[in-house]
């Protein structure tokens, strides 16, 4: 390798018992290595954080395999990229077989997915896709259905740590570093082995002429969001959003805005303006219709606004939820309708509701209050009570409402 190479590379795991984590896929009893096991290596889609061994499982695959392997990344390749590889199946170099390592899938849209169906089914290549986001939905069900799914996960601090010292001793033999700076690193990595390395190849060039590394100097060279535990994919993070919704569905303003600021103060905003949309339809919905409209209007601003600005918006649409009043009415609505789906219930839809050339169908505008008894839902849920009201002001006089111009219709 160049003398340039990251350590990373350099020291990237070639089979899978060297692989940081990820016990439950390639440990001793790990699912995937009872896949690989078997002999055949089939399309899969490895989904996780970055720096957790999605790639470099999949080289190792390829050697196991021994297919020619090629890697494409989703936010620059294209279909004629991809036939380009396909080609070689009928040559020396693929004639054991093609393994495509395709980054970053979900940035292809469905026709550069569906590009790829021909291919895995007549077996010219084999699909390892990999994707930080959930594939189920980033990626075509035709495409999944199609290919084992695989979860890659955070890798712990300890397992992180245990890889660093292994580093120092076999990379570093002459450098003096503290297992206090290692766990610091560890910690900072956030899950992230690769992140973690390359802290370490960082602390390496702050050595002291006796090959000393304080642990002040690795202290100062990581970012104070890293050393304050923030990890955008990982746990931390994910548990701030939670606190996030659980202190507006509460109606803790005070919470709500602390929340808020650990996750910008963190470097994110996407994510915030993600969850305060969800809260305004899940937690306060119809007791406050235009609570999403409201917080749609500070989204976009902080949007345009940005960081730091973006913090008076979005504090604006925190508290305006926490304090409003709360129902969750519509979305277990949606719930108990979507568990009826799954059971397989209501498939066939009332032959009045359909269009065109079925008859019976009553124009409610043509009635008094705009409004006509007939059956909406399929014949064996026709009696399902979905929406119930909550107990808020608005709910209660819509249903109030609903239940006077029904009266006066019959």
């Amino acid at each position: 390798m160049p003398l340039n190479t990251p350590l990373a590379d350099r020291i990237r795991p070639q089979n899978l018992d060297d692989i940081v984590g990820q016990k439950h896929l390639v440990g001793k009893y790990g699912v995937l290595r009872k896949v690989l096991n078997r002999g055949s290596i089939p399309s899969m889609i490895f989904y996780g954080p970055p720096g957790c061994g999605k790639t470099t499982v999949a080289s190792i695959i390829a050697k196991m395999s021994e297919y020619s392997m090629y890697k494409l990344n989703a936010t620059t390749a294209n279909i004629k990229d991809i036939h380009n590889i396909v080609s070689e199946s009928g040559t020396i170099t693929g004639s054991n077989g093609i393994l495509l390592y395709l980054d970053e899938i979900q940035y292809f849209n469905k026709k550069q997915q569906q590009s790829l169906l021909e291919y895995l089914e007549d077996g010219r290549i084999t699909l390892i896709a990999s994707t930080t986001e959930n594939p189920y939905y980033y990626i075509y069900d035709a495409l999944i259905s199609r290919c084992m799914v695989f979860e890659f996960k955070h890798v712990s601090s300890d397992e992180i740590f245990a890889f660093l010292k292994k580093t120092v001793d076999r990379e570093f033999k002459d450098l003096i570093i503290t297992d206090r700076s290692l766990n610091i690193i560890a910690n900072a990595a956030s899950g992230d082995v690769r992140k973690a390395v390359g802290i370490l190849e960082m602390a390496s060039l702050c050595c002291d002429d006796e090959g000393v590394i304080s642990d002040q100097s690795v202290i100062d060279m990581i970012p104070s969001v890293s050393q304050s535990n923030f990890d955008r994919d990982g746990d931390v993070h994910y548990n701030l959003l939670s606190c996030l919704q659980k202190s507006i569905r509460g109606s803790d303003p005070d919470a709500a805005v602390f929340y808020l600021a650990r996750l910008l103060e963190g470097g994110d905003l996407i994510s915030p303006c993600r969850r305060l949309m969800v809260i305004a339809s899940e937690d306060i919905g119809m007791a406050y219709p235009m609570a999403p409209v409201i917080v749609r209007a500070c989204i976009e601003s902080a949007r345009e606004l940005g960081l730091p600005e973006a913090r008076i918006p979005l504090a604006h649409a925190a508290v305006m939820l926490a304090t409003a009043p709360k129902s969750n009415s519509a979305y277990m609505a949606y719930a108990k309708a979507e568990k009826d789906i799954h059971e397989g219930k209501g498939i066939e839809i009332p032959k009045h509701l359909q269009s065109p050339g079925f008859f019976g169908y009553k124009y409610p505008h043509d009635y008094e209050n705009n409004w006509v008894e007939q059956q909406y839902l399929p014949n064996d849920i026709k009696n399902e009570k979905y929406y119930i009201a909550g107990n808020n002001k608005f709910e209660k006089s819509s249903e109030e409402y609903f239940n006077k111009i029904k009266n006066k219709s019959k």
